[in-house]
């Protein structure tokens, strides 16, 4: 019993180490597109499924509410919380509109979209990120593996944070850290110029 947990700590701390080399570029990268998205008036959006749908809510609850620092609240919807429209775009289009119509009804140009799949290959993720494109907004994608068709659907001004390991699990554990970055990045970066400027 003990073997396996301790295995568990090991291969996550390994790869969060192995991530911290390998994503700090892209991380920096989304939370500079986040912030000048939000400065501008605009709003990110989120979504994912299972595990990656509570790490979508988890970020923009962390914006919408607050991370670390006092600030007032930054516009973020996570499209995996309304059951009734989950549920009616799913019966009366197919599950793999869930999210593109959402985007389609609450995305603008300008906006950003945080896309979540862990394998890349979610065909309701594949459908949201086209929609955010359709209307011009940006995209963040973070997946997993080898990145997926999703990897392959981005456009030059979107951004990838690939955590390269096959096991679902190890990929969420990483993604959670990669999330508090971003929001931490943002706060850093919106309470420090909003503080210069008073």
């Amino acid at each position: 019993m003990n073997n396996f947990i301790v295995n568990h700590f090991n291969d996550v701390a390994n790869l969060i180490i192995k991530s911290a080399d390998n994503l700090q570029d892209p991380i920096s990268s989304a939370i500079a597109l986040f912030t000048l998205s939000l400065q501008r008036g605009n709003k990110i959006l989120a979504c994912g499924n299972g595990g990656s749908a509570a790490d979508a809510q988890h970020f923009t609850s962390e914006l919408m509410g607050r991370f670390e620092k006092e600030r007032g609240p930054l516009p973020a919807v996570a499209l995996t919380t309304d059951t009734s429209l989950l549920t009616a775009v799913a019966n009366d289009y197919q599950f793999e509109q869930v999210f593109a119509r959402q985007v389609y009804g609450l995305g603008r140009a300008g906006d950003a979209l945080l896309a979540i799949s862990t394998s890349g290959n979610s065909s309701n993720i594949i459908a949201a990120v086209e929609a955010a494109h359709t209307l011009g907004m940006s995209v963040v994608l973070l997946t997993g593996r080898d990145g997926g068709i999703l990897s392959k659907k981005l456009h030059p001004n979107d951004i990838l944070i690939n955590v390269a390991n096959p096991r679902t699990a190890l990929i969420q554990e990483v993604h959670s850290i990669v999330i508090h970055c971003l929001c931490e990045g943002i706060d850093n970066n919106l309470v420090t110029h909003t503080q210069s400027e008073n």
